[in-house]
């Protein structure tokens, strides 16, 4: 019904590698009687709802169209998926997602597969020029939406960040225009968060990641984290518990062998910011040019795990088999 963008949707399916599975996909509910409709094992209806399609909220019309086609589907043996991959479990829970329907479903939230396949799509093949030769500013640090949990660790470290580039929306702290990219005003603008300007990262040493989330219930990566390790930058991120662990666990490195990442195996919030602080503090001790030779090889592998499609299928086939098991069980 035209709320949604079942393209990226359709393009993240198409990136898995599950074996003997096929999948076909229309994002035109009026195409439906071009399939056989009977020759598949599992049919799925994904409802692509966000918070952006408020617009139609209260239109009765859209209301009883959409359960109609619901009803409808749901006789023909569909189930349902509820696609908000933008967004975390808490995120949706906090946030009125729409178009608002009641069926049996599962949701599809973004966890740690999404972001990485955007990301992926949206860079693989750019050329950049990333430099770690000469930095001027010790952190960059980007605050966008206002959340406790970024309130609490910008109030923390603030007096680290003095010789850092930092933003804060809340506070109107912005980048100097010179490390906004080409013809922005705001960096990020909304929507261009998944772009990438190079400077930023070249004239700061390391990246202070503020995640959208902080909880102990799941993990969501963002952009957020996929930028420095793109950029080949050292990172501290204050992100969800066990947050660095996940990363290892897809097949990435972190610095534990060069500075303390013990914050990520602090489950309470307000510490794990305590021991987030004390690592920045030391970093600012280290030399940073000893630090970036010696995880020149960690950092490349990042950037190579990150580009590489068959790994990323991995974390891909893990989202589509919930699917599965969820078609198989209703």
């Amino acid at each position: 019904m035209k709320t949604g963008h079942h393209q990226d949707l359709e393009a993240f399916v198409n990136h898995h590698s599950l074996e003997n599975q096929n999948f076909e996909m229309t994002g035109e509910y009026y195409t439906l009687h071009d399939y056989d409709l009977e020759s598949y094992d599992r049919k799925f209806a994904v409802i692509d709802t966000r918070r952006s399609n408020g617009r139609i909220h209260g239109n009765t019309e859209f209301d009883l169209e959409l359960r109609r086609r619901c009803d409808l589907l749901h006789s023909q043996g569909f189930v349902f998926i509820k696609a908000t991959p933008w967004e975390s479990l808490n995120n949706i829970k906090a946030e009125t997602q729409y178009p608002l329907i009641e069926v049996e479903h599962i949701k599809w939230t973004g966890g740690v597969s999404w972001f990485w396949f955007y990301m992926y799509k949206k860079h693989v093949g750019n050329i950049f020029n990333f430099r770690h030769d000469a930095k001027k500013y010790d952190f960059l640090y980007l605050n966008k939406f206002p959340r406790t949990h970024r309130r609490k660790l910008f109030q923390r470290v603030e007096h680290l960040m003095r010789n850092s580039l930092c933003t804060n929306w809340e506070r109107k702290i912005k980048l100097h225009t010179e490390y906004e990219l080409p013809g922005v005003q705001d960096y990020p603008e909304y929507g261009m968060d998944q772009d990438i300007f190079e400077k930023p990262y070249n004239d700061t040493k390391y990246s202070l990641v503020s995640e959208t989330n902080d909880t102990n219930d799941e993990i969501f990566m963002t952009e957020k984290i996929w930028k420095p390790i793109m950029a080949q930058q050292p990172f501290v991120v204050h992100g969800n518990y066990l947050y660095l662990q996940k990363l290892r666990e897809m097949g990435f490195k972190t610095f534990s062998a060069y500075f303390d990442e013990g914050y990520d195996l602090e489950p309470d919030r307000d510490k794990r910011i305590d021991r987030i602080v004390k690592t920045c503090e030391d970093l600012l001790t280290k030399n940073w040019q000893d630090i970036y030779l010696q995880t020149k090889s960690l950092r490349k592998h990042n950037h190579d795990t990150f580009f590489d499609r068959a790994k990323l299928s991995v974390e891909i086939n893990k989202t589509i088999n919930l699917f599965l098991e969820f078609a198989d069980r209703s």
